[in-house]
């Protein structure tokens, strides 16, 4: 018989290193409201997570078009100014010129400004900065380039309201400028004739959420109002808005869940040759189900697109775009209304995008790999930096986004470029990052102005630059900031969980339900439900990315089995066979059949232990790694021990919020072991979901 090991057993699974976050069930209110609105209280549970718990905030909810909207006007204190200046230049025919942004909201904003004021009789052109060589927002070189082009007034979009230098020279040269920007305002705002960025204006505004591309879509839609020269204008406007807000990651909240519900209606109709392109090289399929009526509701999701269709389709190969190649194809894409010139730039895209995954798997992989290498102590340093040379750092910062989620702290990834100043080349560091939600990017990196020459960002995710040698003080000053803002128990994946749902409950009758909860993404993220003790009984390798598709099937019930896929978990395969599961629902349409399907977030596992809690220093007993064990809660000194024992008599010690463990058949002889162990780290949280803490 063996002991308690200190290093992983051949048979021993590894998981997914998570914390889960389950709302608290709220079961007779859910089955009242269940009944007043017509939904599975499955669905109530999840709208009342969402802090909707009355029939005149769902009547808000599900038809966005009935809130009444305060007049943008009313909102934007520099709006009617921006139009004014606008409509100045428009008449008098002065020369407008759009400094846009290489992301996909930057791209769309930029064409729909382009399409507006063509439209509405202006003479303008465009330009969107390097990602190569001059990195994000508008610059002293293009301000002058402009100048020289005879540009009276320059319109900035998704950018500009950290540009104080290159706005206050545009000034200086008789260039007037109109920032419309969505990102955090830095300490002091550039001298812009006119400035339009939600972050100047209420919390409340149902405004305050738009990206770059709602701003800009603001200004056009009230330039051509006063102007009474709307007709043909809107819809395609609101089909490029659509594209940029969910690509963006904006909140689907506010005048965003309103415009984007339209938008999504209006997509696999598009009037616009490019997006009628993209959709067709990306395969994309409108949905056919109909939603279920809510409150007399007669909207349908019928032969709609839903925002997971932009977000991992239509967006990434945009976004791929303005990451390795020139923005101009997409601008193109957006603006053209030949079909074939329209065609053949989607293709770009498609090939682009190709290109694009391959990277970022061949860096995710080395930075992983350096990472394990390393002598990392991330509970220490609770922010992680990789810098390496040779990588694109164009796609650097998709590769954050999975190492935030495989190591649940914030990630600063960077390479090394060479930068000439002068005739003398330096080495200096470009880089992204992306943050969870107890980090806040912006204010880290601000934290660190002094040691960067550049940066900009939000909350979630952000950009910077410096010169290399101010790598271990940036990583030494970021790991403060980090200390200061995020405590252990912050530091893995957070997976958030609606309600515990049985897998009988899992049908198209419920998938249809969530097509009322639509569009969900940012600030209404799809609902997530969890069934706890589910047995594997089927599972396999899939897919160049390493995917697990399995069956899942759940005791007591013959017809309670559903597929599933997990996405790019690989190295977690073979699940254990008994775990509890977080996921999705997604819909699967093979051979004229439509199934749901089991998107799994999160997996942990189970607890074979009574449901209600022990006595306080009672003994429960529980299954890890085909072990039997025993667990309780002691006293020891002034605290509560965690003891756990095994089949031979062996006890693990562990006291709160330690990292070492005392592990032997008595106190006396015992040995210290690191308890941080992927074995032990995982046993001590299976025995505490035993014991119900």
């Amino acid at each position: 018989m063996q002991e308690l090991p200190t290093s992983v057993p051949p048979h021993f699974h590894r998981l997914p290193n998570q914390r889960w976050q389950i709302y608290s069930p709220q079961t007779q209110q859910a089955e009242q409201f269940a009944t007043e609105i017509g939904l599975s209280p499955l669905l109530a549970q999840v709208l009342i997570n969402r802090g909707i718990d009355s029939l005149k905030e769902v009547q808000g909810f599900i038809e966005p078009e009935s809130l009444v909207l305060p007049a943008p006007t009313d909102e934007f204190p520099d709006l009617a100014a921006s139009v004014k200046l606008l409509r100045e230049a428009i008449s008098g025919g002065q020369k407008i010129a759009i400094c846009g942004d290489y992301d996909a909201d930057g791209m769309t904003s930029t064409a729909l400004l382009l399409r507006a004021l063509r439209l509405l009789g202006a003479n303008v052109d465009y330009a969107i900065p390097s990602r190569m060589r001059e990195g994000y927002g508008i610059n002293d070189r293009i301000v002058e380039e402009f100048h020289s082009e005879g540009v009276a007034l320059i319109l900035t979009v998704d950018n500009g309201i950290a540009a104080y230098g290159p706005v206050a020279r545009a000034r200086e040269l008789g260039v007037k400028v109109i920032i419309t920007d969505h990102h955090d305002l830095p300490p002091k705002l550039p001298p812009a004739d006119a400035i339009l960025n939600p972050k100047l204006i209420a919390e409340s505004s149902p405004y305050r959420g738009l990206a770059g591309v709602g701003v800009a879509y603001v200004l056009a839609i009230t330039l051509a109002q006063d102007m009474k020269k709307v007709g043909g204008l809107v819809n395609p406007l609101l089909e490029l808005f659509t594209l940029g807000t969910i690509a963006d990651l904006a909140p689907l909240t506010g005048v965003n869940r309103r415009w984007v519900k339209r938008g999504l209606r209006l997509l696999p109709h598009s009037q616009l040759a490019g997006i009628q392109a993209l959709i067709q090289v990306a395969g994309v399929q409108p949905g056919s189900a109909e939603s279920l009526p809510l409150l007399n509701s007669k909207s349908q999701a019928s032969n709609t697109l839903k925002p997971e269709d932009i977000g991992f389709r239509l967006g990434p190969r945009i976004n791929a775009v303005g990451r390795l190649a020139d923005p101009q194809i997409v601008i193109e894409l957006l603006t053209t209304d030949d079909r074939e010139l329209a065609l053949k730039n989607a293709m770009q895209c498609e090939q682009i995008n190709q290109r694009r995954q391959e990277l970022c798997q061949e860096i995710e992989q080395e930075a992983i790999a350096w990472c394990e290498e390393s002598d990392l102590d991330l509970q220490q340093e609770r922010v992680l930096v990789v810098v390496q040379p040779g990588w694109h750092h164009g796609v650097i910062g998709i590769v954050a986004s999975r190492l935030v989620e495989r190591y649940g702290v914030p990630v600063f990834i960077g390479t090394f470029e060479d930068e000439a100043v002068g005739a003398v080349a330096h080495k200096i560091i470009r880089g992204s990052a992306r943050g969870i939600p107890e980090f806040n990017v912006f204010d880290g990196l601000n934290f660190c102005a002094d040691l960067l020459t550049k940066f900009g960002g939000h909350k979630a995710a952000g950009g910077f630059s410096m010169p290399a040698d101010n790598l271990e003080q940036f990583r030494n000053q970021l790991s403060i900031f980090a200390n200061q803002c995020l405590q252990p128990e912050h530091l893995k994946p957070l997976v958030s969980v609606d309600v515990q749902a049985d897998l009988g409950d899992i049908n198209l009758d419920l998938y249809r339900q969530i097509d009322a909860l639509e569009p969900c993404g940012i600030e209404n993220k799809a609902p997530v439900f969890w069934t706890p003790n589910v047995c594997i009984t089927e599972q396999k390798i899939v897919g160049k990315g390493g995917h697990v598709k399995l069956t899942a099937t759940q005791d007591g019930n013959v017809s309670a089995s559903v597929k599933a896929i997990a996405w790019r978990w690989g190295e977690y395969f073979p699940l254990p066979r008994r775990v509890d599961i977080a996921y999705r629902l997604r819909e699967n349409s093979f051979n004229g059949k439509t199934s749901v399907e089991l998107e799994l977030l999160g997996v942990r596992l189970p607890a074979n232990a009574a449901t209600s809690r022990p006595p306080k220093f009672g003994k429960v007993e529980f299954d890890y790694c085909d072990r039997t064990y025993s667990c309780s809660l002691s006293p020891a000194g002034s605290i509560e021990e965690l003891r756990i024992r095994n089949s031979q008599g062996q006890v693990l010690a562990v006291a709160p919020g330690q990292n070492i463990g005392l592990l032997g058949n008595s106190r006396k002889d015992a040995r210290e072991v690191d308890v941080s162990l992927p074995f032990f780290e995982n046993l001590i949280q299976t025995a505490k979901h035993a014991l119900g803490i």
